[in-house]
């Protein structure tokens, strides 16, 4: 854990401009800056950022947030990578627990080992013939290989001794690019292959792929786990989509790297590929972060169809509902770079167009193991539908497909839900009525965050005890004012609160707010608005008073009559206001 009071020092230090400059050109723009959004693609600029806010907003396709919050959806990284960067960038030290610390020390020398190891390759592929005429062969250019740096591990045992003077490092062989046999005899791992670097997020290479040119077996090695590298957490090629993944809002997932490099050479950019293994649960997160649409691409053959049937499943656990992931089996016996080949560019995006959706697979494939025109194939169907509704994360799709199931099964969808353990949706923890109130623009508690979202120092001036706590607005302003109260949450903008309230039940509506709030303010007119809703805060509560009073006027007590006269007098015109000064 990164203590909160380092993230809030950072966030004071950083300037989102700079920041947002690193990759998109910005232009002055009044109090603001503006550009042409870098998450969607557009011609006229809606893409705002804020100085004085610490706040970025963008009016075509809604993106926010603070520093932090632009380097993850950008760069397409985790909270701790995002907060790592900006720290380096100011020249702060990241404080985390000491294991975690002694991790990333251990990681830092190996990652330069297979840099190194990167450029030796890359040489030895432009004094090879053999491999760039395999590279050819398969359609591929300078360019591309460039782009993704491919190279050629030279056919020698020991080749890497040309680059690392101490072969015998056991660095060499905990970053997996040397072997050590059982008689102690060192060698390459990857040796007459053609190389292509494994990046993490930022760009570092973390393994490698080596493809045999000719016949040989395995057609394809892969480095192995190593303190860098988790095959099942990693996807090939990333760092090169982000870009075109971000613009198109899809991201297209395939089995190998020559089909990643196959594709973009084609034209086809936003694709990545898993390492080796079917999808995980980790690899589904990180692509459901890249977009909104996730299109599995497999050859037709018993391995796709397994490969297929496994993305399905573990999408299901991490699906929402503005979410979209789809199937995509290849037409004939050819896969992707095959594909694209022979039928060009436009074939095979037609083919993505129609590729087929989750829901449809599953139910497909479900019918297909069951066939349920018999009684025992319809509770079959049910029976293997059971652990692939239990574990669907997106409520409203669960209930669509409930239905669908049920349809077919021929009963009623409340058995299909009691045979699978499933609550009913109005029921769920997903149901409004076991949800505080849903915010109200026209509340006075919604009146007065959007003003304390511009100063959250006045927090400490708010009458709490009359604040509706059951409200979602009202909820939010006794957090920032309590956190005002303990000293947690210094000044510094939307970015600030943001990231104070990242990951807790407040953070959407913060966020949402602050996305309609990017002009500047008069902050002499900010402050009469607050002292006006604070006044009808009261006096709102003064009417529901005498009205409970009034309901019981003929039991009411000698206090409870003096009372009432008080809040009578009250409403007099004159009378004094209750509002207070927040500052």
């Amino acid at each position: 854990m990164i203590p909160e009071n380092f993230i809030q020092d950072l966030l004071a230090r950083v300037d989102i401009v700079d920041v947002v400059e690193r990759y998109v050109p910005l232009k002055k723009a009044g109090a603001n800056y503006s550009a042409c959004c870098p998450f969607h693609s557009e011609k006229t600029p809606s893409f705002t950022v804020s100085p004085s806010k610490q706040f970025y907003h963008c009016f075509g396709c809604g993106a926010h947030g603070s520093a932090i919050g632009f380097l993850m959806q950008h760069a397409g990284i985790g909270f701790i990578e995002a907060v790592e960067d900006l720290a380096s960038s100011v020249g702060l030290q990241v404080p985390h627990e000491e294991r975690n610390t002694e991790i990333r020390a251990k990681k830092a020398p190996l990652t330069e080992l297979l840099a190194r190891a990167m450029a030796f390759f890359r040489e030895q592929l432009k004094a090879s013939p053999k491999a760039v005429d395999y590279l050819k062969g398969r359609g591929l250019t300078g360019e591309i290989a460039a782009k993704f740096a491919l190279g050629y591990a030279p056919d020698g045992w020991q080749g890497l001794q040309q680059v690392f003077a101490d072969y015998n490092d056991p660095a060499l062989v905990e970053c997996g690019l040397v072997i050590v046999n059982e008689q102690g005899r060192r060698y390459d791992r990857f040796r007459d292959r053609v190389m292509f670097p494994i990046q993490d997020q930022r760009g570092n290479v973390i393994g490698f792929g080596g493809r045999v040119i000719g016949e040989g077996e395995p057609k394809y090695l892969n480095s192995p786990e190593t303190p860098l590298f988790e095959k099942g957490r990693e996807l090939y090629g990333l760092p090169q989509a982000r870009k075109a993944i971000q613009e198109e809002d899809t991201v297209l997932v395939v089995e190998g790297y020559m089909d990643v490099v196959g594709l973009v050479q084609a034209g086809v950019e936003n694709v990545v590929a898993t390492l080796g293994t079917a999808a995980t649960d980790a690899n589904v997160q990180k692509l459901l972060k890249q977009a909104n649409r996730v299109v599995f691409c497999f050859d037709r053959d018993s391995a796709g169809d397994r490969a297929a049937w496994r993305a399905m499943e573990v999408s299901l656990g991490h699906l929402a509902d503005n979410k979209i992931v789809e199937i995509l089996q290849m037409p004939g016996n050819q896969d992707p770079d095959e594909f694209i080949r022979e039928h060009g560019r436009a074939a095979f995006v037609e083919q993505t167009r129609n590729a087929t959706r989750l829901s449809e697979f599953l139910l497909r494939e479900l019918v297909k193991q069951t066939n349920p025109s018999t009684a025992e194939g319809r509770a079959a169907l049910v029976h293997a539908a059971k652990p692939l509704l239990q574990k669907m994360s997106a409520p409203i799709l669960r209930v669509q497909l409930t239905k669908e199931i049920a349809h077919r099964a021929q009963v009623s969808q409340a058995e299909v839900e009691a045979q699978c353990g499933l609550k009913p949706l109005a029921r769920s923890r997903y149901a409004p009525a076991q949800m505080k109130q849903r915010p109200v623009p026209s509340s006075i508690e919604y009146k007065l965050l959007q003003i304390l979202l511009h100063k959250p120092e006045w927090a400490a001036s708010l009458p709490l005890d009359l604040i509706d706590r059951e409200r979602v607005e009202g909820d939010a302003l006794v957090a920032i004012a309590d956190a005002i109260e303990h000293g947690e949450l210094p000044a510094g903008g939307f970015g600030m609160l943001l990231e104070f309230f990242r990951n807790t039940p407040h953070e959407a509506l913060v966020a949402a707010i602050a996305a309609n709030m990017v002009e500047e303010v008069d902050l002499g007119a900010l402050e009469a608005m607050f002292n006006d809703s604070v006044t009808r805060l009261r006096q709102t509560a003064n009417e529901t008073e005498i009205k409970r009073l009034n309901a019981r006027a003929k039991d009411l007590t000698a206090e409870e009559r003096k009372r009432l006269v008080e809040l009578l007098a009250k409403k007099r015109p004159g009378a004094p206001s209750t509002g207070s000064t927040p500052i």
